[in-house]
């Protein structure tokens, strides 16, 4: 595990990248990674092949032109969020409002991929690791993941 800092705030640990279904709602992919691994670099790894559609944040900026992307020689349409400062920039006006509408509905969608989050950390209480080393953690969460697709489709009544 690695140290990274977000402004002025420093974190140590890891990461762990999600894939979710963006109609049921269940984590399909996990991938763990040291805290200093940045979000675009595990996007090819977090798919599963039949997306026609990705929606993600700001972080994946770009993604599309990566060689591993273009690899895959699929047609995908990406919904990145774009980053704040962009919007801020803008002048006030028609353009602005419509642009801000777009990005709350890229936003709604997006927030499904935080429900397993919510589950694991407030349902499961899994706040710290437990273990030293990233692939002993990244079992866990893989564990918990899994038992979070559970609770989802539990409240879905699918399971």
């Amino acid at each position: 595990m690695h140290q990274t800092r977000k402004g002025q705030q420093w974190y140590f640990g890891m990461k762990a990248h999600i894939g979710a279904d963006r109609d049921s709602k269940l984590v399909h992919t996990v991938v763990v990674t040291a805290a200093n691994v940045a979000d675009i670099t595990k996007t090819a790894e977090l798919l599963h092949g039949q997306e026609r559609q990705v929606h993600a944040d700001a972080g994946y900026t770009g993604v599309e032109k990566r060689a591993e992307i273009a690899a895959l020689q699929r047609q995908i349409d990406w919904q990145i969020a774009r980053k704040g400062g962009q919007l801020k920039k803008m002048e006030e006006g028609a353009e602005k409002e419509t642009l801000k509408a777009s990005e709350k509905a890229k936003a709604s969608v997006r927030a499904f991929v935080e429900h397993p989050f919510h589950i694991i950390k407030n349902i499961f209480r899994h706040r710290k690791v437990r273990y030293r080393g990233l692939a002993k953690n990244g079992h866990q969460l893989h564990t918990l993941f899994g038992l979070a697709n559970l609770v989802i489709g539990a409240r879905q009544g699918t399971v």
